[in-house]
Protein backbone atom coordinates (compact mmCIF):
# COMPACT_ATOMS: atom_id res chain seq x y z
CA UNK A 1 0.00 0.00 0.00
CA UNK A 2 1.08 3.63 -0.67
CA UNK A 3 1.94 4.23 3.14
CA UNK A 4 2.04 8.08 2.44
CA UNK A 5 -1.44 7.86 3.20
CA UNK A 6 -0.60 7.39 7.09
CA UNK A 7 1.61 10.21 7.14
CA UNK A 8 -1.27 12.90 7.74
CA UNK A 9 -2.86 10.66 10.40
CA UNK A 10 -2.03 9.92 13.96
CA UNK A 11 -2.00 6.10 14.93
CA UNK A 12 -5.57 4.20 16.55
CA UNK A 13 -6.96 7.49 15.73
CA UNK A 14 -10.48 5.57 15.02
CA UNK A 15 -12.11 8.97 13.51
CA UNK A 16 -9.39 8.65 10.46
CA UNK A 17 -10.93 5.77 9.40
CA UNK A 18 -13.38 7.37 7.15
CA UNK A 19 -10.88 10.59 5.60
CA UNK A 20 -8.30 6.88 5.38
CA UNK A 21 -10.59 4.91 3.24
CA UNK A 22 -11.43 7.82 0.58
CA UNK A 23 -7.44 8.46 0.23
CA UNK A 24 -7.24 4.50 -0.31
CA UNK A 25 -9.98 4.60 -2.90
CA UNK A 26 -8.81 7.26 -3.96
CA UNK A 27 -5.40 5.89 -5.37
CA UNK A 28 -6.77 2.49 -6.45
CA UNK A 29 -10.21 3.25 -7.32
CA UNK A 30 -11.92 1.09 -4.87
CA UNK A 31 -11.40 -0.72 -1.36
CA UNK A 32 -8.83 -3.93 -2.00
CA UNK A 33 -9.01 -6.37 1.42
CA UNK A 34 -5.47 -5.93 2.23
CA UNK A 35 -5.54 -2.54 2.59
CA UNK A 36 -8.59 -2.68 4.25
CA UNK A 37 -6.87 -4.47 7.02
CA UNK A 38 -3.99 -2.01 6.99
CA UNK A 39 -6.11 0.88 7.86
CA UNK A 40 -7.75 -1.82 10.26
CA UNK A 41 -4.35 -2.12 11.80
CA UNK A 42 -3.15 1.42 11.80
CA UNK A 43 -6.45 2.81 13.59
CA UNK A 44 -6.53 -0.07 15.97
CA UNK A 45 -10.08 -1.05 14.70
CA UNK A 46 -11.01 -5.01 13.84
CA UNK A 47 -11.43 -5.79 9.87
CA UNK A 48 -14.91 -6.25 10.04
CA UNK A 49 -15.74 -3.15 11.81
CA UNK A 50 -13.45 -1.19 8.95
CA UNK A 51 -15.78 -3.27 6.66
CA UNK A 52 -18.68 -2.52 7.79
CA UNK A 53 -17.89 1.17 8.09
CA UNK A 54 -16.79 0.23 3.57
CA UNK A 55 -20.22 -1.34 2.94
CA UNK A 56 -22.53 1.19 4.60
CA UNK A 57 -21.22 4.15 3.13
CA UNK A 58 -22.08 4.33 -1.17
CA UNK A 59 -19.39 6.13 -1.68
CA UNK A 60 -17.31 2.96 -1.42
CA UNK A 61 -16.88 0.03 -3.41
CA UNK A 62 -14.94 -3.46 -3.15
CA UNK A 63 -14.59 -4.43 -6.67
CA UNK A 64 -12.55 -2.04 -9.38
CA UNK A 65 -14.67 -0.48 -11.77
CA UNK A 66 -14.75 -1.05 -15.39
CA UNK A 67 -13.03 1.40 -17.54
CA UNK A 68 -16.18 2.40 -18.60
CA UNK A 69 -19.42 3.44 -15.98
CA UNK A 70 -22.46 3.32 -17.37
CA UNK A 71 -25.19 5.05 -14.98
CA UNK A 72 -28.75 4.48 -15.29
CA UNK A 73 -30.99 6.60 -14.00
CA UNK A 74 -34.04 5.50 -11.90
CA UNK A 75 -35.44 8.56 -11.03
CA UNK A 76 -38.99 9.57 -10.96
CA UNK A 77 -38.85 11.30 -14.69
CA UNK A 78 -36.52 8.40 -15.78
CA UNK A 79 -39.03 5.56 -14.42
CA UNK A 80 -42.07 6.97 -16.03
CA UNK A 81 -40.67 7.15 -19.26
CA UNK A 82 -39.45 3.40 -19.29
CA UNK A 83 -35.64 3.25 -17.95
CA UNK A 84 -36.10 -0.13 -16.79
CA UNK A 85 -36.44 -1.08 -19.79
CA UNK A 86 -33.11 0.24 -20.80
CA UNK A 87 -31.18 -1.07 -17.58
CA UNK A 88 -32.49 -4.49 -19.02
CA UNK A 89 -31.18 -3.84 -22.19
CA UNK A 90 -27.52 -2.52 -20.96
CA UNK A 91 -27.93 -6.04 -18.86
CA UNK A 92 -28.44 -8.16 -21.52
CA UNK A 93 -25.85 -6.31 -24.11
CA UNK A 94 -23.27 -6.35 -21.64
CA UNK A 95 -24.29 -9.94 -19.97
CA UNK A 96 -23.85 -8.53 -16.75
CA UNK A 97 -26.34 -6.92 -14.05
CA UNK A 98 -26.61 -3.60 -12.24
CA UNK A 99 -23.89 -3.41 -9.52
CA UNK A 100 -21.51 -5.29 -11.89
CA UNK A 101 -18.74 -5.50 -13.93
CA UNK A 102 -18.21 -7.17 -17.12
CA UNK A 103 -15.23 -10.10 -17.64
CA UNK A 104 -13.23 -8.05 -19.25
CA UNK A 105 -13.34 -5.18 -16.98
CA UNK A 106 -14.78 -2.92 -20.06
CA UNK A 107 -17.71 -1.28 -18.56
CA UNK A 108 -19.15 -1.24 -14.70
CA UNK A 109 -22.91 -1.08 -15.27
CA UNK A 110 -24.66 1.03 -12.25
CA UNK A 111 -28.09 2.78 -11.27
CA UNK A 112 -28.45 6.23 -9.81
CA UNK A 113 -31.41 7.49 -8.22
CA UNK A 114 -30.96 10.75 -10.16
CA UNK A 115 -28.79 12.34 -12.65
CA UNK A 116 -30.52 15.47 -12.74
CA UNK A 117 -31.58 15.52 -16.46
CA UNK A 118 -35.19 14.93 -16.07
CA UNK A 119 -35.85 17.34 -19.04
CA UNK A 120 -34.36 14.83 -21.53
CA UNK A 121 -35.44 11.28 -20.19
CA UNK A 122 -34.54 8.56 -19.75
CA UNK A 123 -30.81 8.95 -19.36
CA UNK A 124 -27.98 6.88 -19.14
CA UNK A 125 -24.32 8.50 -18.46
CA UNK A 126 -20.73 6.35 -19.64
CA UNK A 127 -17.94 8.35 -17.77
CA UNK A 128 -18.98 12.34 -17.99
CA UNK A 129 -21.40 12.08 -21.69
CA UNK A 130 -25.00 12.33 -21.10
CA UNK A 131 -27.01 10.17 -23.40
CA UNK A 132 -30.75 11.71 -23.12
CA UNK A 133 -34.44 10.52 -24.47
CA UNK A 134 -32.37 7.38 -25.21
CA UNK A 135 -34.19 4.33 -27.12
CA UNK A 136 -33.31 0.72 -26.01
CA UNK A 137 -32.31 0.18 -30.03
CA UNK A 138 -29.45 2.95 -29.31
CA UNK A 139 -27.73 1.15 -26.90
CA UNK A 140 -25.73 -1.41 -29.42
CA UNK A 141 -24.19 1.57 -31.29
CA UNK A 142 -23.31 3.61 -28.07
CA UNK A 143 -21.57 0.87 -26.68
CA UNK A 144 -19.68 0.20 -29.85
CA UNK A 145 -18.16 3.57 -29.20
CA UNK A 146 -16.59 3.03 -26.39
CA UNK A 147 -15.21 -0.52 -27.01
CA UNK A 148 -13.78 1.02 -30.14
CA UNK A 149 -12.39 3.57 -28.60
CA UNK A 150 -10.61 1.08 -25.96
CA UNK A 151 -9.47 -0.82 -28.72
CA UNK A 152 -7.84 2.49 -30.65
CA UNK A 153 -6.03 3.29 -27.20
CA UNK A 154 -4.98 -0.06 -26.61
CA UNK A 155 -2.92 -0.17 -30.30
CA UNK A 156 -1.78 3.40 -29.38
CA UNK A 157 -0.55 2.04 -26.21
CA UNK A 158 1.67 -0.56 -28.09
CA UNK A 159 3.04 1.42 -30.25
CA UNK A 160 4.56 3.73 -28.17
CA UNK A 161 5.74 0.51 -25.80
CA UNK A 162 7.44 -1.26 -28.82
CA UNK A 163 5.05 -4.01 -28.82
Amino acid sequence: MHKHIFNKYEANDRSALIPLLQDAQNIYGYLPETVMQEIADFVDLPLSRVYGVATFYNQFRLKPLGKNVIRVCRGTACHVKNSANILQALEIELGVKAGGTTRDKMFTLETVACIGACSIAPVIVINNDFYGRITVKEIPKILKKYQTASKSQQIEEQKREGI
